[in-house]
């Protein structure tokens, strides 16, 4: 079937490409290049993105990242919703010290519990999950900065792309330790988008200052 890795779409450099992978690939970093320009349309190109992802991630045991993209796949539509009901409204915000504090003891609690379940998941859900998840904790880490960022992304708080960039760069390794090469590679362009977007974010935001003082 065509969302099976094993479906090879074509070989490239000896790595088989399958269908979903380039899909989902290539929807992905339409999506994340939308988000750089606030565009709206990055959120249902984003839907498609998350459902190939969701089923290549349970191919390749990764259920943290596999129970992320049902989140995205929420918040997706919830972000839809909010930029919508938001015509013409492009203000771009930062977060405050305490917020980020606040920020911080959830990524780290939520990490610490959810790595847990995720770890002896094969262990609860024997019947779905045979075999054990794959570095559960660091899986569940990039989850846990994913989800932060999305609510963010969808709330215009700069911060996102800080922690979006953090998320990237360990998920380069941890794709290509799990050999899914081409996600590892989009992931490589995510984090150079990730930086562009906050460098032109950035500059909106200064823009929109100057805009509201004069």
């Amino acid at each position: 079937m065509w969302f099976s890795i094993q479906n090879t779409l074509v070989i490239i450099f000896g790595y088989p490409l399958s269908y979903v992978e380039f899909i989902g690939t290539a929807t992905g970093l339409l999506s994340v290049w939308l988000a750089t320009k606030s565009n709206i349309w990055t959120w249902p190109t984003g839907l498609l993105n998350v459902t190939c992802f969701f089923l290549i991630f349970f191919q390749v045991r990764l259920y943290a990242d596999m129970f992320l993209q049902l989140y995205f796949f929420v918040t997706s539509i919830y972000g839809w919703v909010v930029w919508h009901n938001r015509t013409g409204y492009n203000m771009i915000d930062i977060l405050s010290k305490n917020q980020r504090i606040k920020l911080l003891g959830v990524l780290v609690v939520s990490t610490a519990i959810i790595g847990v379940i995720v770890k002896n998941i094969h262990l609860i859900f024997p019947l779905v999950f045979s075999k054990p998840a794959s570095y559960p904790f660091l899986d569940t880490f990039v989850a846990v900065l994913s989800i932060i960022a999305t609510i963010l992304l969808a709330q215009k708080k700069i911060e996102n792309w800080w922690l979006w960039i953090i998320a990237d760069v360990i998920s380069v390794g941890l794709y290509a330790k799990k050999r899914v090469l081409f996600i590892s590679i989009e992931y490589f362009v995510f984090l150079c988008l990730a930086s562009v977007g906050l460098l032109m974010w950035l500059k909106i935001m200064r823009n929109e200052k100057r805009l509201s003082i004069g």
